[in-house]
């Protein structure tokens, strides 16, 4: 608090210093009528003494020096919120005419960028490898956790992010650009945050719908303020077909990202710390691709042709999606690939082997007696892994895409994409996680936004999410017994277009916005936020683009 600075008191001091001048003085002229003194002489009569020789007044009582003090600080109001946060006493941090932006000269090659876009979005500057001064904000690699943590250090005037890798660097500026949205300021104190959960995504389905790359850039920087970091593109379906490609160009639509807007979408991805993951889903959703050669459409004993399913008996479709796969693994240089392998028409009817004996033959004759069309399914997967898999990249499959009880199964190192507890023979997330498969949560009960709502589909709401959802919720409503949260790698938000032309791109964006944010909130941290849900959606319009 502030002490007001006050003047000398009046009043009562007055008062008794004229009292005791009026004695002082009564007592120097004695008796008016010139009576004898105490010892019986008489004084002479004087003259009222002078000021010079009345005693002084009495001095003003002491007053405290101006002074500030300071209540703890609280935690800084960003989203999704920190994990950890040290209170001080202290008056925090906000940009001033002398603050600037500066990074550790060991850290500029790898630091620099994530500088200088701070510097930009806090309107001071970036002075390089200088040394920090007061009202600085530095960055430095350095400290122990994983590779997304931080600590941001709010002290003496000057804030300091450290962390072990970049992005946890970056995750910490993230944090110091919302709070001083939210409040103007950053609060005293120490920071420590990491994620919950390593992928934290939104997927978007652009084969069935053109979006533009700068949509897709626009959501890329949405996506780094609310620390997500997987950008899922869905880019092949039946249809269309929506990246050139120099091998196959007969199956690319006529609206289309080129590859140096994928280039760039790619680049800008990489500086916020966020990875592409492309799908080309096979063997179904190849719609697309059977287009424009119809030779490879599967066919079924009554001559009946499933939309999208290529006959995966026939070598010529692997060889066509092989070289898809090959040709773009070069383009998306991110840690992640996804082999799609859902909805596989053949295996969604009650007889496959009776309705495509083709398919029962060719799986006989690769698996023996006991091969069924699942074991064919799940060999087609299984060799498109082994496409990808020299790259290096971890591989994801649909979850509808892994068969049981046949004589083969699917690789151990596929992570289970879990979408849906509602296709013909669908498993219980359970049964993949109690054999020790790694899963990534797309729940279509909370996280997938279809467009036109058909099939039973609602748009999700963030609220829902945010008050309901957590990364053990995979299926329906109910949680997974928490014993398998370390094989839960984390979730991810889809946007599916099956009626495309329900909703513009500026309707779709407006659409996710909540959905994503409260998302970001729940796989940084699964436990109940701190905050209801009026005032994070409050908070949500201060802190987002």
């Amino acid at each position: 608090m502030r002490y007001s600075i006050r003047g000398p008191r009046r009043g009562p001091a007055l008062m008794a210093a004229a009292v005791a001048l009026a004695t002082v003085a009564a007592c120097s002229a004695g008796p008016s009528d010139g009576s004898p003194t105490a010892s019986g002489s008489s004084a002479p009569t004087r003259a009222p003494s002078t000021a010079a020789s009345r005693p002084p007044p009495p001095s003003p009582t002491p007053t405290p020096t101006p002074s500030r003090s300071y209540a703890l600080s609280a935690a800084p109001r960003v989203i999704p919120e920190v994990r950890a946060h040290k209170a001080e006493r202290g008056p925090g941090w906000k940009p001033g005419p002398d603050s600037g932006v500066v990074v550790a000269a060991a850290d500029e090659g790898a630091l620099g960028d994530e500088a200088k876009l701070l510097a930009g979005e806090l309107r001071i500057p970036y002075r390089g490898t200088a040394a920090a001064r007061p009202g600085d904000v530095s960055l430095a690699l350095g400290g122990d956790g994983g590779p997304e943590s931080y600590t941001l250090t709010v002290r003496g005037g000057g804030v300091r992010i450290t962390g072990p890798g970049q992005a946890g660097v970056f995750y910490g500026t993230r944090t110091l650009k919302q709070s001083v949205r939210s409040t103007g300021a950053i609060p005293e104190g120490e920071i420590t945050d990491a994620p919950a959960k390593p992928q934290r995504g939104l997927m978007v389905d652009i084969a069935r719908k053109y979006f533009s790359a700068g949509w897709i850039e626009a959501r890329l920087r949405e996506m780094a303020d609310l620390k997500l970091n997987q950008l899922g593109l869905h880019f092949s379906d039946d249809q269309g077909f929506r990246i050139a490609s120099d091998s196959h160009p007969e199956v690319v639509s006529e609206r289309h990202l080129s590859k140096a807007e994928v280039r760039r979408i790619v680049a800008l991805a990489q500086s916020l710390h966020i990875t592409v993951v492309p799908e080309i889903d096979s063997p179904g959703h190849l719609g697309a691709v059977i287009a424009a050669h119809p030779g490879l459409q599967l066919v079924s004993a009554t001559g009946r042709a499933p939309r999208g399913a290529v006959d995966i008996s026939d070598p010529a479709a692997a060889k066509i999606v092989d070289e898809l796969l090959r040709e773009y693994t070069g383009l998306f240089p991110g840690a992640f690939w996804h082999l799609g392998g859902d909805e596989y028409v053949a295996l969604m009817s009650r007889n496959p082997e009776a309705t495509y004996p083709g398919l029962a033959r060719a799986a006989v004759a690769k698996y023996g007696a006991a091969g069924r069309v699942k074991d064919l399914a799940t060999g087609w997967l299984n060799d498109r892994a082994a496409v990808v898999r020299p790259t290096g990249k971890a591989l994801r499959a649909w979850n509808d895409g892994f068969y049981t009880g046949g004589v083969t199964s699917a690789a151990q190192d596929l992570q289970v994409a879990y979408w849906t507890g509602k296709e013909i023979g669908a498993r219980d997330p359970v049964s993949y996680l109690s054999a020790g498969r790694k899963l990534v949560n797309y729940n279509d009960e909370y996280l997938y936004y279809v467009l036109g709502q058909p099939n039973d589909f609602a748009y999700p709401t963030g609220r829902r999410i945010y008050e309901q959802w957590t990364p053990l919720v995979v299926r329906g409503t109910g949680p997974v017994p928490a014993r398998y949260d370390p094989q839960i790698l984390g979730g991810s938000f889809a946007v599916w277009c099956d009626l495309a032309n329900a909703q513009t791109e500026a309707q779709v964006a407006d659409g996710i916005r909540m959905p994503l944010t409260a998302l970001s909130q729940k796989l940084w941290d699964a436990g109940k936020p701190g905050l209801g849900w009026p005032e994070f959606r409050a908070l949500a319009a201060k802190v987002r683009d």
